[in-house]
């Protein structure tokens, strides 16, 4: 969390917006004379609308904060017509989460509503909220999302200048072939078995372990990326009670000293989001037990409780993935790798075309691409690699792979920026060098398949003597083939052993 990297101080800008934009929220529905509960849920839905909103540009953020409150709205009358209906709740949040985990196939704005939606309806049940309290709550969220969107986009609009990391787009498929469609089916039987046995436990705080069964599977696509995720929240509500005892039990929901613990734990979610979701977790928890002493239920007792109901959303969550329309480690990352090569092989084809005298061929899009689906596949390998892993030879070879395909980036970046040179000549020597990379990639991702034309493409006699663009882009081709001939050991070794676990 203190030494991850934050260029231009984003996370740290970002994180105090969020203090702002949460603390105006607040105090906009006090001077508006709602009740306590009307302001935490005025507090919950500017942390939201501040927090899960990511889409690529200013304006499609704006657009889907704005569609916010059509999701809330509906959620939150269901919740609270439903609060005297056990059954038909139960049933009611169950359809609530499929549909928030079945938006994230639109993308950003599907994560976002879907989100919305699902902790529109938690809340409800966190702070017991009835039929004749729905008026104020309205008036929460919308009042909510709107000094949100006022401090991010008008008084603080970081985005502006610093845009958000993009995506690279999600794993497509048909049907159950779509992994967001089998995970909306993960996720909602994790739920149900998080809320059947959680309701066993405490009839009233049945709703942390749906929670934490959801949250598992926020941000993750595969069954090592989930189990890991899960293992990290556990980790991190354990903290998050130790300091619960020490700090939310003493000030025993004490206004002014609450309100200030809340802005640091704020800041603290934001802050530590990206780099470590147990820090998260941490903060969260920690916050979690300042809300209930402000209602005025917080005792030690009820923080063993969060964490029996954690454990089990947990469970849940990991009986789901290994059972209910699994989607194996090994299948995504191998989709993950292969996307990347196709890119070291379209980037290598711009910069052979930029070298040919082609202005329009321009690798460095290309590039970036890489980067970003790279970045992608850490996160799929990250549970093999991760310190607890016990599958030794797995995680050598896992860390393998991540080494040759960091090669391969470099390599690519230098070759682009050699192709951007406009004195470098073109060498006949570099089509066949770049024949030949795109041949290393089809042999990794298709051994049975080739490119088209069994020998090199002929190329334009070079001129006297060599450019010395042209002999570096050759260095750096041939580096790149040399990089790709020695990922086919990892990634080929045994078709019974592959690279992650299944």
């Amino acid at each position: 969390m203190f030494t991850a990297p934050d260029p231009g101080l984003l996370r740290l800008r970002v994180s105090t917006r969020a203090v702002i934009g949460v603390g105006l929220s607040v105090a906009a529905a006090e001077l508006a004379g709602l009740s306590l509960t009307a302001s935490i849920t005025a507090g919950l839905a500017a942390l939201l609308a501040l927090f899960t909103v990511q889409d690529a540009t200013v304006r499609r953020q704006a657009a889907t904060t704005a569609l916010l409150p059509v999701a809330g709205f509906p959620v939150l009358a269901l919740a609270t017509a439903l609060h005297g209906a056990p059954l038909l709740r139960d049933l009611a949040f169950l359809l609530v989460v499929f549909c928030g985990a079945y938006a994230r196939r639109w993308g950003p704005r599907g994560h976002a509503l879907g989100i919305f939606a699902f902790m529109q309806f938690f809340a409800t049940q966190f702070l017991h909220a009835v039929p004749g309290q729905l008026p104020e709550l309205y008036g929460a969220l919308a009042l909510a999302v709107a000094v949100s969107a006022a401090v991010r986009f008008g008084a603080w609009c970081i985005e502006r200048r610093t845009p958000p990391p993009a995506v690279p787009p999600p794993l497509t498929g048909r049907g159950l072939a779509r992994p967001t469609t089998r995970q909306a089916f993960q996720v909602t039987a994790a739920c149900a078995f998080a809320l059947a046995l959680g309701q066993l436990l405490s009839q009233e705080r049945w709703y942390w372990a749906v929670g934490t069964a959801w949250w598992i599977f926020v941000n993750t696509t595969a069954r090592g990326e989930t189990l890991v995720r899960g293992f990290r929240r556990v980790l991190g509500t354990v903290a998050g009670i130790g300091a619960g005892l020490l700090i939310a039990v003493p000030v025993a929901g004490a206004p002014v000293p609450t309100a200030a613990l809340v802005a640091v734990c704020v800041f603290g979610i934001f802050y530590t989001a990206a780099p470590s979701y147990s820090w998260m977790m941490f903060f969260v928890t920690v916050m979690a037990g300042l809300l209930y002493g402000l209602l005025g239920v917080l005792h030690p007792g009820l923080l063993l409780l969060r964490f029996e109901e954690t454990a089990v959303g947990a469970i849940g969550a990991a009986l789901a993935v290994a059972l209910v329309l699994p989607v194996t480690t090994h299948g995504t990352t191998d989709a993950w790798i292969q996307r990347a090569l196709h890119c070291v092989r379209a980037c290598t084809a711009d910069a052979a075309r930029r070298l040919a005298g082609d202005d329009t061929a321009d690798p460095a899009h290309r590039v970036a691409e890489l980067e970003l689906l790279l970045g992608r596949v850490r996160i799929s390998l990250a549970p093999l690699v991760h310190p607890l892993s016990p599958l030794r030879a797995r995680k050598a070879r896992a860390r393998q792979v991540i080494a040759l395909l960091d090669d391969c980036a470099r390599l690519v970046r230098a070759l682009a920026s050699v192709a951007a040179d406009p004195d470098a000549s073109h060498d006949a020597r570099l089509a066949a060098a770049c024949w030949r990379v795109e041949a290393a990639v089809e042999a990794l991702v298709s051994p049975s398949a080739r490119p088209e034309g069994a020998e090199p493409p002929l190329a334009p006699v070079p001129a006297s003597g060599h450019h010395p663009g042209a002999e570096a882009a050759l260095r750096h081709l041939h580096e790149l083939e040399r990089a790709l001939a020695d990922l086919a050991t990892p990634l080929r070794t045994s078709p019974r052993a592959p690279v992650v676990s299944a």
